[in-house]
């Protein structure tokens, strides 16, 4: 809070509580675009947290952040997404309760980056073991991952709901609930939209063998249901690169080769589907295209897709399809399909999050849901969708007074049920006859015509009608008014598959097909529930869930409509703020009081305002507030005691305090300054006194520290020598490393007396012990590597002969934590400090080169700037000179993968040694006269030319080029 109110006149109001023009929508706004324009994204509502989309990066979200938040008070620092989550998990720490934090905003508004941010935060900044780096890795993965089987249509919308339950204490889990996937996508997209992303990842992003085996091509333009909304590519999206994340969140799932070949032979079978087309027969019956050909028997698929099993006189018969059927049936198989396959990947994240320990544990509910929708055209999905929107609203009002009202109790301070839309438009689907879209309108507006919030063409005035086609009815939401067109509900709420398509199903080979469509499926003759039902019902199950836990609030905003950095559409804030509720919440909490704070914490901030309080009150705290607010002169309508609290009513009352305790902190200070120079004066000879005696305790406290430290020192030593005693067998490490050095020594030593009298003599050489035969053996290897390489070739191989070569130049301890946790699963076999000169311009940058078993890591700090896979390293290069200078040579398989690294390195024998024996690139390693051409990026290169002179130098020529000139005696080892 401190922070806020020392902040207010630079950046706007940190929290909204303290704006004196509360009931002022302008002054809201304002607020916002202020703090908007200074990249100051998060402003508070209380303990409400509201997100403007920046529609760009920013560097907020570092370690250095993380560090910066954690386990500070919520009103210390600035507003943030960490203070927020920091703040819930330290509460369910003290309370032993458990939590939720609702996301909401409309579609773009910055949603599931929130929800991101939050776990980042959890997963570095919460204590760490095996089964939580699981469980964090698992619900990271998961939005990167399979969320593009249930996203789009733009760069990250999901398009399903989901909450996350993160189980904390010693055993934790996790479990992911997932509401109404949007599975009329699957066959239909509005102008401008894609399918979900995995569709075009796979064709995009699939190996030829992969697309090969699945009858795919690397074309989205050749599958019907990948290009009606005519918008397959997106430039801020890289289907390759997402293909690549897709496999590894795969990966930490658990999922086996055999799992994801089952799984993407789904989506392609999806695809397949989408390009199966009829013919009409002389009736106008559908027969099969015999060229559409999918992995079951063409008969058998024929039989499925163009006739329907009905019951007649007690049996059942095949009754042939017309088209437009046919077609309706293949889209309601391909969105079953996608559906269940997406039902089960949720069930198996589950499985793989599971707390298998029985006991309650305190948990932290993470939901993340669509936001309120409307589109030009509005049907089934956006009525599901706002609906549920509808439902959160209610519920973040019920909580939000609820609080209020709990708090004021605490402190001592003093909806008619009727049938809605979904029981009509079930009541419709189920009852006998042709049911059709217009007989569900017109029930509508039978039962729901009476209602203020409902208007159709039928019901509304003459001015108002021209704004409402016939099939249409308008609902006023919280959030404003939303057309829905009537076309397609009846079918997309029944989402009915033909008993024959789902016995054809269970034919399939693939056991996840197998699973989500069971033998025991329709055996009931009990009708299935309708998707409306469905949905109404697992809103309700999230409800109960939510209500048994504390809630938290992050509400985002969507700055502009075109994702432009820097706009903030007043229009379209104003819009949010208005249906998101957020004034209201506010006026809600200053209805009450805008400041409260613990009597003990108010004391301390503003003691120095009193006499009677300053320096020290010594009694009860209530007490001493009571006297320093009847100093300040508050006026008894202005604040309020209780009993643990003061309750501030007005903005500008505090304000007032805190201007005038600026002033009182410089006077304090010139007060401060006046005491420290008599205190000065008349201590300066108290301190001459005391010089001697200090001199005296110093003198004795070295003595003893210098023998506390000599017996320190012969303790480690005795104990270095046993630890590497004990493991003189196994590799070198620094436990043995001295010990190793002192066997080394000591039979040199030995040899140096007992030497034979020839060198002839092989039978009274001293044995050595094992570990110098092994490093002898190692480093005589490496070393007719280098030789085969470089001798002969390059003017500085001589001199470097007689340098031993080292197993590391830079010890792990001197590797940053975090790279190490990155390439934790690839042993470091070598690294070495090297100057990395930039492909443009030639910048020299310190930089630390690794290498694994796997690959070449170019490591700044804590960040990995380059890494090249060992199958994409072509080669090295170097000068014949003597200059230290090498190029590795990166085959470019991406236009965006960076090129080649010009790198100078002081033990360049020995590292190009490791790199060729580590990588089998022996044949690889080329010594060059004159110039080296190096590739910049894709289709562009550049060039290192190579000279002698008596001084070196490394410079960037007019040629454009590096100049590299090494001295007449160069020595590099």
């Amino acid at each position: 809070m401190e922070g806020a109110l020392i902040a207010r006149d630079r950046v706007g109001i940190q929290d909204f509580v303290l704006l004196d023009s509360h009931n002022s929508e302008t002054a809201f706004l304002d607020n916002l675009k202020k703090r908007f324009t200074e990249d100051l994204i998060y402003t508070y509502v209380g303990i409400l947290l509201i997100s403007v989309n920046p529609c760009k990066e920013l560097d907020i979200y570092t370690k250095k952040q993380m560090d910066l938040y954690m386990g500070v008070n919520f009103f210390e620092l600035p507003p943030h997404i960490y203070a927020l989550a920091d703040n819930v998990y330290h509460t369910m720490l003290s309370e032993a309760s458990n939590h939720f934090i609702l996301i909401s905003g409309e579609s773009g508004a910055g949603k599931t980056e929130a929800s991101k941010k939050i776990l980042q935060y959890y997963a570095v900044s919460c204590p760490s073991s095996t089964l939580l780096d699981t469980v964090r890795d698992c619900m990271l993965m998961f939005n990167p991952g399979p969320a593009p089987i249930g996203s789009g249509p733009n760069d990250n919308s999901s398009r399903f709901g989901k909450y996350m339950d993160i189980q904390f204490d010693y055993a934790v889990g996790g479990h992911i609930l997932s509401y109404l996937l949007e599975k009329s996508r699957v066959v239909h997209q509005n102008h401008g939209e894609r399918n979900f992303h995995i569709f075009y990842q796979l064709v995009e992003g699939g190996e030829e063998d992969q697309l090969r085996h699945l009858g795919l091509e690397k074309d989205t333009q050749h599958y019907s249901y990948l290009v009606q909304g005519e918008c397959s590519n997106v430039s801020s999206i890289n289907d390759k690169n997402d293909w690549k994340t897709v496999k590894n969140a795969l990966s930490v799932i658990d999922f086996d080769a055999s799992d994801t070949e089952h799984l993407f032979g789904i989506i392609a079978s999806v695809l397949h589907l989408g390009n199966v087309h009829f013919d009409g027969d002389t009736k106008g019956y559908a027969i099969l295209n015999s060229n559409a050909l999918l992995g079951i028997h063409v008969q058998v698929l024929h039989e499925a897709l163009t006739f329907r099993k009905i019951e007649a006189k007690s049996e059942e018969v095949l009754s042939p399809f017309t088209v437009d059927l046919a077609i309706c049936a293949r889209d309601a198989l391909a969105k079953a399909i996608y559906g269940r396959a997406f039902t089960w990947l949720v069930n198996r994240i589950n499985e793989s999050l599971e707390n298998k320990d029985s006991e309650r544990k305190t948990v932290i509910g993470l939901l993340d849901i669509y936001g309120f929708e409307v589109f030009s055209v509005n049907s089934f999905e956006q009525f599901c969708i706002n609906y549920c929107n509808e439902k959160l609203q209610q519920l973040f009002i019920q909580f939000t007074l609820k609080s209020e009202q709990e708090e004021y109790e605490a402190e001592g301070i003093g909806v008619k049920k009727h049938r809605g839309i979904i029981s009509v438009l079930n009541e419709e689907c189920m009852r006998p006859g042709d049911a059709t879209d217009l007989t569900f309108l017109e029930k509508l507006e039978e039962k729901m015509g009476n209602h203020p919030h409902f208007l159709t063409h039928k019901l509304a005035d003459k001015k108002t009608r021209k704004s409402l086609e016939r099939g249409d009815f308008r609902l006023l939401h919280y959030a404003g008014e939303v057309t829905y067109c009537i076309v397609g509900f009846i079918d997309k709420n029944n989402d009915l598959l033909y008993k024959n398509i789902k016995d054809v199903m269970r034919l399939s080979k693939n056991p996840i097909i197998q699973e989500c469509f069971p033998a025991t499926e329709g055996d009931s003759r009990r009708r299935p529930e309708t998707v409306a039902t469905q949905f109404k019902n697992s809103l309700l199950r999230l409800t109960e869930i939510l209500t048994a836990k504390e809630a938290w609030y992050v509400r985002c905003l969507k700055s502009n409509d075109n994702k432009q950095s820097g706009k903030f559409d007043e229009v379209l804030v104003r819009h949010q703020v208005k249906y998101l509720g957020l004034m209201e919440h506010l006026r809600v909490r200053r209805a009450g009081f805008a400041y409260r704070r613990r009597y003990e914490v108010f004391l301390q901030r503003y003691k120095a305002l009193c006499p009677a309080t300053w320096p020290h009150w010594r009694g009860v705290p209530a007490e001493g507030v009571e006297k320093l607010v009847q100093h300040l002169g508050y006026k008894p309508d202005e604040y309020k005691m209780d009993r643990t609290k003061i309750f501030i009513r007005y903005a500008r009352t505090l304000f007032a305090t805190e201007d005038a305790f600026e002033i009182c902190k410089h006077e304090l200070g010139k007060q401060q300054r006046i005491q420290k120079r008599h205190l000065i004066f008349f201590s300066f000879y108290y301190k001459h006194l005391l010089m001697l005696l200090l001199q005296l305790q110093e003198y004795r406290g070295v003595q003893a520290r210098k023998e506390r430290d000599r017996r320190a020192w012969a303790v480690k030593i005795i104990k270095q020598f046993i630890k590497g005693y004990i493991t003189r067998r196994e590799a070198k490490t620094t436990d043995n490393s001295e010990y190793l050095a002192f066997v080394r020594q000591s039979y040199l030593n030995r040899l140096k007396d007992n030497l034979p009298k020839t060198v002839l003599d092989k039978t009274t050489w001293l044995t050595p012990p094992p570990v110098m035969t092994e490093v002898f053996r190692n480093s005589l290897q490496q070393k007719v590597v280098t030789s085969a390489i470089f001798k002969g070739n390059k003017d500085s191989y001589p001199s470097s002969i007689a340098v031993s070569f080292v197993d590391t130049r830079i010890n792990e301890q001197d590797i940053n934590m975090r790279i190490l946790q990155t390439i934790r699963h690839e042993r470091i076999k070598y690294s070495v400090p090297v100057v990395k000169y930039d492909r443009n311009g030639f910048k020299s940058r310190p930089r630390q080169l690794v290498l694994t078993q796997a690959a070449v890591y170019l490591v700044e700090e804590a960040k990995i700037k380059q890494r090249v896979d060992y199958v994409s390293l072509k080669g090295a290069s170097v000068s014949n000179l003597g200059d230290s200078v090498m190029i590795l040579h990166v085959a470019l398989n991406d236009p965006k993968q960076k090129g080649d690294l010009v790198l100078q390195c002081d033990h360049l024998f020995e590292a190009l040694t490791k790199l060729a024996m580590i990588a089998n690139k022996q044949n690889n390693i080329k010594v060059v006269q004159g110039s080296i051409k190096f590739e910049i990026q894709a289709g562009k290169e550049g060039g290192v030319d190579f000279s002698t002179a008596q001084e070196p130098m490394i410079f960037k020529g007019k040629n454009g080029h590096l100049m590299v000139v090494s001295d007449y005696f160069s020595i590099s080892a």
